[in-house]
């Protein structure tokens, strides 16, 4: 039992586990800020470009059942324009990290070979050094 307990606290205390928490909890985050900006502000705009198409009231009776279709588009629809902005947020993130690495393996340029005045300059200097 005590070999299982060391096994279980050096799988948790990992950097691997960690990182995952981590990942989760912020994924958390981003998910209501996604849901937030689809829901408050691209869904709204699109129902004011489309005169105000509400698919929720759609429905199909089946005996004394209502069969929620406009539900369901609405909610392929969110899904479609969530999978769009993490998209677009997601693809200008690796633009942004791609123009970043460019600039970091930019080639340093040399410094331009002296001109044979300062070469001169320089061999009269170290031999008078000496």
């Amino acid at each position: 039992m005590k070999k299982f307990i060391a096994e279980f606290k050096e799988f948790i205390s990992k950097g691997d586990v960690m990182s995952m928490a981590v990942g989760i909890i912020i994924g958390g985050a981003f998910t209501a800020i996604v849901t937030s900006l689809v829901s408050d502000i691209i869904t709204p705009i699109l129902g004011f470009l489309l005169a105000g198409i509400d698919f929720t009231g759609i429905s199909i009776t089946v005996g004394s059942e209502a069969i929620m279709i406009g539900n369901f588009i609405q909610s392929i629809i969110t899904f479609l324009l969530t999978a769009l902005v993490l998209f677009m947020i997601i693809k200008s993130f690796n633009s942004f990290n791609r123009k970043k690495e460019e600039c970091e393996e930019a080639p340093k340029e040399e410094p331009a070979e002296p001109d044979e005045n300062i070469k001169l300059l320089t061999e009269i200097r170290d031999l008078l050094k000496k």
